[in-house]
């Protein structure tokens, strides 16, 4: 495990749920928490929940020297571009044929230009990072409480939207992000983890209040729009499922791997 990383300027600090954007974001709401939870809707997360319940280990690459050494010096298979055959970025790509033809590897490195980074750059602070989904996010709540129960104590929780990545390399606002991590915020509050900062809070609204409408946002954003017109309207689709998984992917040390399943409510 990797020891804690400073930051000079800690935010939302006294809050039990903390929700900010991007690196920049989680170097500022990170220290102290005990869990981290990091959001990519469309589509690293998404990805990672369902290449997890298929039975893969996911490594996030950290954006530094080539994706492929990367792999290579883990042991690891590398994800193909979006849009070709095989296991890659896409959540639509993960099926049982395409993790069968990884074989004989079952880890699989996976780059991005947002999502990949900050799960990378979070896995510095020392705490369990959790990708968190539409698709997973009450399974997400529930792990994070039987947590709390097993350690006796309560855990902060820093809540990372990765956003989007323009050409310039600064961070694009995306709602499909903004939509999860609000569903995340909602899913603790529903198990009694509801000690938010406003910014949490904020996004929580933001879902609660667009809740019906979640799936046809997503579809009409600026992300879901630039996959349907690749011909990926499958991808969006997937990210769009709310509540249809029980997998809840953590990363200890360097990979993304199904953590034990809470317990299930009386």
């Amino acid at each position: 495990m990797v020891a804690p990383r400073p930051v000079e300027t800690p935010t939302q600090s006294r809050y039990e749920v903390r929700f900010d954007w991007a690196i920049e974001g989680l170097k500022s709401i990170a220290p102290d928490a005990g869990i981290i939870i990091v959001v990519d809707a469309i589509s690293f997360t998404t990805t990672i929940e369902l290449a997890v319940a298929h039975g893969l280990t996911v490594l996030p690459h950290s954006g530094e020297g080539s994706p492929a050494d990367a792999a290579d010096a883990v042991g690891a298979a590398l994800g193909k571009p979006r849009g070709q055959a095989g296991v890659s970025l896409s959540p639509s790509s993960i099926t049982p044929e395409s993790v069968a033809a990884l074989a004989p590897f079952t880890r699989v490195l996976l780059p991005s230009l947002n999502g990949s980074r900050v799960c990378a750059a979070a896995a510095e602070f020392g705490v369990p990072v959790v990708a968190a989904a539409l698709r997973n996010r009450t399974a997400v709540a529930r792990w994070i409480l039987s947590q709390q129960t097993e350690r006796g104590t309560r855990l902060r929780v820093a809540i990372v939207a990765a956003g989007e990545v323009r050409a310039d390399a600064t961070t694009r606002f995306s709602v499909e992000d903004l939509l999860t991590a609000g569903a995340v915020v909602d899913a603790l509050a529903t198990v009694g983890i509801d000690y938010c900062s406003p910014e949490a809070a904020a996004a929580c609204a933001a879902y609660t209040g667009l809740a019906r409408a979640t799936g046809q946002l997503l579809t009409a954003s600026v992300s879901g729009q630039q996959l349907i017109d690749d011909g990926q309207r499958a991808d969006v689709e997937l990210a769009a499922q709310l509540d249809v998984s029980d997998i809840v992917p953590v990363m200890l040390d360097d990979a993304f791997a199904a953590a034990a399943a809470p317990p299930p409510f009386p």
